[in-house]
């Protein structure tokens, strides 16, 4: 089964955050970050990986994503504070 992963990234300020689903993470960052991709995170210049989690199945990654979307701001804030604290950029190449 191929693993996927659901990302949240934001920008240099914090005050920007989006919810991705993907199943090369290091790929979809890479697009993020070089703004590749037209659409919301290039509009606001969304750049750094604050959060990612791993699943193990399209099925299961996307409802999570979606449970994630559909949260408030505050529970998303505490999530990425609880992995990092110090809202670092986790992109690694």
């Amino acid at each position: 089964m191929k693993n996927y992963y659901i990302y949240i990234i934001t920008n240099q300020r914090n005050n920007v955050l989006y919810t991705g689903v993907t199943n090369d993470l290091n790929r979809r960052i890479y697009e993020h970050k070089n703004k590749l991709i037209p659409g919301f995170s290039h509009k606001y210049n969304l750049n750094k990986l604050v959060y990612y989690e791993e699943s193990n199945g399209i099925y299961n990654a996307i409802i999570r994503e979606k449970q994630i979307k559909n949260w408030h701001r505050e529970w998303k804030v505490n999530l990425i504070t609880s992995v990092n604290p110090r809202w670092e950029d986790l992109y690694i190449l």
